[in-house]
């Protein structure tokens, strides 16, 4: 058996006018992120871990956001398509480990439900995806609300 990790990050800013898309899942909030897709950073952090551990590029070689095909894309299409571009080469997801960066709105409450609906997209058990959130103590473009970051680190698998 072959494995692999990879690392993922993402971010994107907060504006008014926006739906928040976090997890797969929309969430009550007077911001949303700013992206070209509806700009999920946790499913981006993943997907690009996911595309590093099978030395596929990146997010934005494969979901180009100069690309018309890619606006206003929910991210969960691109986490489908990730996870068949790298069954490609005959990986399959072991595990996620992620963390959401965000002062607001609270994410904890909403993981349980970011879990059940990312591991339908990718077809695997929801004990296979961890998420965790944190503040950063008001430090930083995230602590003054501008934008939220995301970081995931993923395990993949091959025979």
């Amino acid at each position: 058996m072959t494995i692999r990790v990879g690392f993922g990050y993402d971010v994107h800013q907060l504006v008014p006018g926006r739906e928040l898309w976090i997890g797969g899942i929309k969430l009550e909030h007077d911001l949303g992120l700013l992206g070209h897709s509806d700009a999920d950073v946790l499913l981006h952090a993943i997907c690009d871990a996911l595309l590093g551990a099978a030395n596929m590029r990146d997010i934005g070689y494969h979901f180009p956001d100069t690309s018309d095909a890619t606006l206003g894309m929910d991210s969960k299409i691109i986490l489908r398509r990730t996870v068949e571009l790298i069954a490609t080469k005959g990986y399959r997801l072991g595990n996620i480990d992620a963390t959401i960066c965000a002062e607001r709105p609270k994410m904890n409450p909403h993981i349980p439900e970011m879990q059940r609906v990312m591991a339908d997209v990718i077809g695997c058990d929801p004990d296979q995806i961890s998420i965790k959130a944190t503040t950063t103590e008001r430090l930083g473009f995230t602590g003054r609300q501008e934008g939220m970051a995301a970081y995931a680190t993923v395990l993949i698998e091959r025979d």
